[in-house]
């Protein structure tokens, strides 16, 4: 019976671990409120009230969502602090930069910290997602790089900066206003 209830229960994990993957891409096209769990459940291949047995709501699900998106962006900035050349601030939240401007590729996950964001101001649970998921990360980046408070909050501004060229493709328009906005942001 342990090994059969074992097995259960690795299915179960899968079966979370694809739905949070196709929850990740479904609600980076739709966003919070324009997304439900039907939809997830269809992407997923599974039944709605499956997604249920899984998470008890369409809430639980995006929360779960973007707690998956800050430990992908905690896990890009570690990566870069290890391989970074040298200790200083500088060229520590310079590898952090670089790696994030490399991670931020990746459109869902651009799309699901935006979407976040603006679920965040009417949603409680949101908001303290991502509060906690800031939280995380903001204190992972003044840990590692020993940077003070303007350096860290510099670090973070630059990168809202980089999802607004991305988001809106600033980078792809040739007027002074994009020029101004792209101006030494590295894009990949």
């Amino acid at each position: 019976m342990t090994n059969e209830r074992a097995r259960q229960l690795s299915t179960a994990e899968a079966r979370r671990e694809t739905v949070l993957r196709t929850a990740i891409g479904t609600f980076a096209a739709r966003g919070y409120f324009g997304t439900t769990t039907t939809e997830v459940a269809k992407e997923a291949g599974i039944s709605q009230a499956y997604v249920y047995r899984l998470f008890p709501n369409k809430e639980s699900l995006f929360v779960a969502v973007v707690e998956r998106c800050f430990v992908q962006v905690r896990g890009c900035l570690e990566q870069a602090v290890a391989d970074a050349d040298g200790g200083s601030a500088d060229v520590v939240l310079a590898a952090m930069g670089d790696a994030y401007a490399k991670l931020i590729t990746d459109r869902d996950l651009v799309l699901i910290q935006l979407h976040a964001q603006a679920a965040a101001v009417s949603e409680s649970a949101v908001r303290d997602a991502v509060r906690r998921g800031y939280a995380h990360v903001v204190e992972y980046v003044r840990g590692a790089s020993g940077g003070d408070e303007h350096e860290i909050q510099n670090f973070f501004a630059r990168g809202m900066l980089c999802h607004l060229v991305v988001s809106i493709g600033a980078d792809e328009v040739d007027a002074p206003w994009a020029r101004t906005l792209t101006v030494d942001i590295t894009h990949y």
